[in-house]
């Protein structure tokens, strides 16, 4: 099957993920148009992505010399035309906000060249909806990365049933060329996988607080020590298949009864966010958000994730 070159990356949107995908396609040593609509985000966003390399390197996941080669990749600019205008390959990281994200994918369309690839980084709209307005379907799919993206490997790559078989194996093939573990994902759905599992993990997380069977504390507490263990290094299938699904049946039989399966969003939830307990934004959720607790989780996780980019590189 003959691939589109990809020589030229543009990122629009230079936010929460955009940076660290813009980092990421530079720190491989593609040319990068990174695109905001403000030279303060921009700005914002190279001191970011320094402070990320700088992170890498004091962990020896990447040279020192990496970090200035990187940089030197990263080109930014307010203006659309002149990010994505020699593009073959478009990664919109912009707000979770439908309608925009069409208006972005119809200037797009007419701007690009006819070969370009476009790729929505959306966490659950789906490629057929984004690319609506376009007349390049069979270019069009979502690239869905994990936060932090230079520190998570996954790449979701979600097909529409207009995106061609070319356009997926480019895409999967370019991933790749970085480090990236690539996962086609074959069919669009609301939620692609990843966002699904989550989803249906924290609304059964929600109704077991709401009942009163456990803390949010101790829902954390039993997630980390036990199960969330096993699953950093085995997946759900391959967990279930070393116990054997008739003991599954059996073990579940009754428990699937139990759990949640409302459409809705759970009181407790809807109660949170209209009391503005929010989470860390706040400074209050479940837990009390210091500016120290905060750093704390951050750095806890960033640690755990260098760990296990060390040891897939030591298991290579």
């Amino acid at each position: 099957m003959k691939h589109i070159k990809i020589e030229n990356i543009a990122v629009i949107g230079a936010g929460l993920m955009g940076h660290g995908i813009a980092q990421e396609f530079a720190s491989a040593g593609y040319p990068v148009q990174l695109h905001d609509i403000t030279e303060e985000q921009l700005n914002s966003a190279l001191i970011q992505i320094e402070n990320n390399l700088q992170m890498l390197a004091e962990n020896e996941i990447i040279s020192n010399d990496n970090i200035p080669q990187t940089l030197d990749h990263i080109h930014t600019t307010t203006d659309l035309k002149s990010a994505s205008e020699n593009a073959d390959f478009v990664i919109e990281a912009v707000s979770e906000n439908l309608p925009l994200k069409q208006q972005i994918f119809e200037e797009l369309d007419n701007i690009c060249p006819q070969h370009t690839i476009l790729a929505s980084n959306t966490t659950a709209l789906m490629p057929s909806q984004i690319g609506v307005n376009t007349n390049r379907k069979e270019n069009i799919l979502n690239t869905h990365y994990f936060n932090p993206p230079y520190l998570i490997p996954l790449v979701e790559i979600i097909r529409s049933s207009d995106t061609s078989d070319e356009t997926v194996s480019t895409t999967f093939d370019l991933f790749t060329a970085i480090g990236k573990t690539p996962a086609i994902i074959e069919k669009e759905a609301l939620g692609f996988v990843g966002p699904r599992l989550q989803a249906a993990l924290i609304r059964e997380a929600f109704s077991i607080v709401e009942q009163g069977i456990a803390s949010a504390e101790t829902v954390d507490l039993v997630v980390r020590n036990s199960f969330g263990r096993r699953l950093s290094v085995a997946g759900p299938f391959e967990v279930f298949e070393l116990a054997g699904w008739d003991l599954v049946v059996a073990a579940f039989q009754e428990l699937y009864k139990d759990l949640n399966s409302s459409s809705d969003i759970n009181p407790l939830l809807q109660e949170m966010v209209s009391t503005g307990k929010l989470g860390v934004k706040s400074g209050e959720g479940f837990y009390e958000w210091t500016e120290e607790k905060q750093t704390t989780l951050r750095n806890r996780m960033s640690q755990a994730l260098i760990k296990a980019m060390q040891s897939d590189g030591e298991s290579e």
